[in-house]
């Protein structure tokens, strides 16, 4: 079984305890106030697995499922056994580094709070990019590279204008996190991204 489906099964289920157990939700959560004052900097990990609703855990689990079994693979082919260790890691670390900045934000605020793994899924998003940047997706109907461009704009923009309950901040981290990560550890994923950014490729759907 893949280190995607595994993921959405864990975090799957962790949210729905967490649906039925306010308790075990408030204590997973990512409460910068907490995590300051006892320590408990365990929440930058645990709150990737606990969600606002089901909406919330669905989308993010959909689009996890869709793009990470594909990052996966790639991460698989290119460097081996040491392939899972990397996607671990680019799925972690773009959900913790996405909470970095909340935390310096609210480590004084009694209120704020967050949940999702929509950092780490960001992450996720942007290695896809890299790897397949004239990958057409259905909805919106456009190339890779531009879901990945929007989606970064689209964020500065939303947590700069503090849009809705959303923590637009995590969703811009992570995806910039992920965008370093999976440069940084491949020779050459860069220079075959420009590559392939050279030869456009017209959508599968016309």
């Amino acid at each position: 079984m893949s280190i995607t489906i595994v993921l959405c099964i864990v975090i799957g289920f962790v949210s729905y305890q967490a649906f039925e157990k306010p308790a075990l939700f408030h204590k997973l959560k990512h409460y910068p106030y907490a995590e300051v004052r006892e320590n408990e900097y365990f929440r930058w990990v645990t709150s990737m697995f606990v969600h606002g609703d089901y909406t919330h855990l669905f989308i993010n689990l959909f689009v996890f499922w869709q793009l990470g079994t594909v990052v996966e693979n790639r991460f698989m082919a290119l460097f081996g056994e040491s392939g899972s260790i990397y996607f671990i890691l680019l799925f972690f670390l773009s959900g913790v580094f996405a909470d970095l900045p909340t935390f310096f934000q609210h480590k004084d605020n009694e209120v704020f709070a967050s949940v999702g793994a929509s950092g780490a899924v960001a992450g996720v998003l942007m290695a896809y990019v890299l790897f397949y940047p004239w990958q057409w997706f259905l909805f919106p109907p456009l190339p890779g590279f531009l879901i990945g461009i929007g989606y970064i704009l689209y964020s500065t923009w939303a947590d700069k204008n503090r849009q809705g309950r959303v923590n637009h901040s995590a969703h811009l981290y992570g995806a910039l996190f992920g965008l370093w990560f999976t440069i940084a550890v491949g020779d050459g994923i860069f220079s075959d991204f420009i590559e392939m950014m050279m030869h456009p490729e017209p959508p599968p759907f016309f």
